[in-house]
């Protein structure tokens, strides 16, 4: 039997946000636009939608004048990715 996927992770821009942040302690916005080649717009939809979720946690600072947004993945981001991860594995090794 497949296991079902996780819809906020199938997407295809946050999964590769969180493709992106479970390889690093964390990323900026700027770094997370580039890496995806996101709209501005749309990026800050899809991590305000993980956030949401508890996947990732946001902080808002400044540099300077300018706004800084910092994304980091959480334990239960982690536990989302590994589960997402094994159950698209059973879809693959499935004969």
């Amino acid at each position: 039997m497949f296991k079902e996927l996780d819809p906020l992770l199938h997407s295809q821009l946050r999964l590769a946000v969180m493709s992106l942040l479970i390889g690093v302690e964390e990323a900026d916005f700027v770094f997370l636009k580039e890496k995806t080649g996101a709209t501005s717009g749309n990026l800050s939809v899809q991590i305000d939608k993980l956030n949401e979720a508890g996947y990732i946690s946001v902080t808002k600072t400044f540099k300077g004048k300018m706004p800084c947004t910092i994304c980091k993945i959480t334990k239960n981001g982690i536990l989302a990715f590994d589960n997402y991860v094994k159950a698209l594995q059973g879809y693959i090794n499935k004969n």
